[in-house]
């Protein structure tokens, strides 16, 4: 079933349950289980690589100056850790066909 908008966890666990045929039950446990993997992983500074798909990145941002965008004053913001993704160039170029076969359709018309 095509999907138009954002993915969610409710619609990977509907997906689980009926292309596997899972219970509605073990989906969830499934899908909890994976996320709760990646998270662990994550949160222990570990990079999360999924083949074909993409790698998601701990990187540490040092402390800098920043602005309170309520009050417009400068303040401090302190060292923290992010998660960015990059994702696998067989993603990327799926996703570059996709749009330049778009772009071609709307060329033709």
């Amino acid at each position: 079933m095509p999907l138009t908008g954002t993915l969610t966890k409710a619609h990977i666990i509907d997906t689980v349950a009926e292309r596997i045929g899972f219970t509605r039950k073990k989906s969830i446990e499934t899908v909890e289980i994976l996320l709760e993997l990646i998270k662990q992983s994550l949160e222990s500074g570990d990079d999360v690589l999924i083949s074909g798909f993409g790698k998601f990145c701990v990187n540490n941002k040092n402390k800098r100056l920043g602005r309170n965008p309520a009050t417009g004053k400068d303040m401090m913001l302190r060292r923290r850790k992010v998660v960015t993704f990059k994702c696998s160039g067989k993603l990327r170029e799926k996703l570059n066909r996709k749009r330049s076969k778009a772009k071609k359709r709307r060329a033709k018309r």
